[in-house]
């Protein structure tokens, strides 16, 4: 199952944080890994942040390009949100014991997948951003069972095309 949208401002990605993490909540998911890719500037933070306030974190949500992951517990429920842009090999990533962060659930947010292959466990949705000029394609790829299940009553934000 795949989702696709084009959106136009800034208001209309965080909108679909929005919408991503309304469905993970309607589906009572524990559990879930979602991988998001694009260029430098793309949105993929501006995304996760919208998603992990929607889902409860009243706080600052802060990029971890430095700690290369930032936890976030709301209620009963742990948001990892990973940044592995400054990953140069994906070897890096078992000498931080990034096993351990996936041995129990919780929400896993992954900036950067390409730069752990090998190292990381499938993603249950995979997220790509596609600057143009003057918009942004997004595509939303499930894959997985728990991932269709998520995205089934996914839509674009109103607005988008």
């Amino acid at each position: 199952m795949q989702q696709q949208c084009q959106l136009n401002t800034e208001a209309q990605l965080q909108a679909l944080g929005q919408q991503l993490a309304q469905c993970l909540q309607a589906q009572a998911k524990t559990d879930c890994i979602i991988t998001l890719s694009g260029d430098l500037g793309a949105g993929k933070s501006t995304l996760i942040r919208a998603l992990i306030q929607q889902l409860g974190h009243l706080g600052k949500v802060k990029s971890p390009t430095y700690t290369l992951v930032e936890p976030y517990c709301i209620e009963q429920q742990t948001i990892y949100h990973y940044d592995f842009y400054r990953i140069h090999e994906p070897e890096a990533l078992e000498a931080m014991g990034i096993r351990d962060y996936f041995s129990k659930p919780a929400y896993h947010l992954i900036e950067w997948p390409e730069q752990g292959i090998g190292f990381l466990p499938e993603a249950d949705i995979s997220i790509t951003i596609i600057i143009q000029e003057g918009w942004r394609e997004i595509y939303l790829l499930a894959q997985s069972i728990s991932g269709k299940e998520i995205l089934q009553d996914f839509t674009c934000p109103v607005g988008a095309t």
